[in-house]
């Protein structure tokens, strides 16, 4: 029986902090993990301003999708976690920078906390 779920596990993505795939492929849609601000090649946690913070989350969902052989325009839905609402304008300023004039739906949402202290955190889904 053929694997109906792949992981894909990407050097240039953060590894995961918890026990879970960094995304799943299946047979026509890419699920990718919520990403954090975390620099994969250096480790380091960005705790910088939330512009700096959502790039990096960006950038890290950005090599998830090339690994598909996908771009940020084949995401079809995103949902953003931020702790602080009052930042939305900054992100979404962020956000939008990393697409044509299709975005994909999405929802956002403030939130109590999120892993490391960090204070953006977004998942997407695409479609393969």
């Amino acid at each position: 029986m053929e694997n109906k779920k792949t992981p894909i596990h990407i050097n240039n993505a953060p590894a995961p902090v918890g026990s879970y795939s960094q995304a799943i492929k299946t047979k026509d849609t890419l699920y990718i993990s919520g990403q954090i601000p975390l620099n994969p090649f250096t480790g380091e946690l960005i705790l910088s301003d939330i512009e700096t913070q959502t790039k990096q989350v960006l950038e890290n969902i950005k090599a998830l999708l090339e690994a598909s052989d996908l771009t940020m325009n084949d995401l079809v839905k995103c949902s953003i976690f931020l702790t602080d609402i009052n930042n939305f304008s900054k992100v979404d300023a962020i956000y939008s920078s990393y697409f044509n004039s299709v975005y994909p739906a999405r929802e956002t949402v403030q939130v109590s906390a999120l892993p490391k202290g960090v204070d953006v955190e977004i998942s997407g889904v695409a479609i393969l």
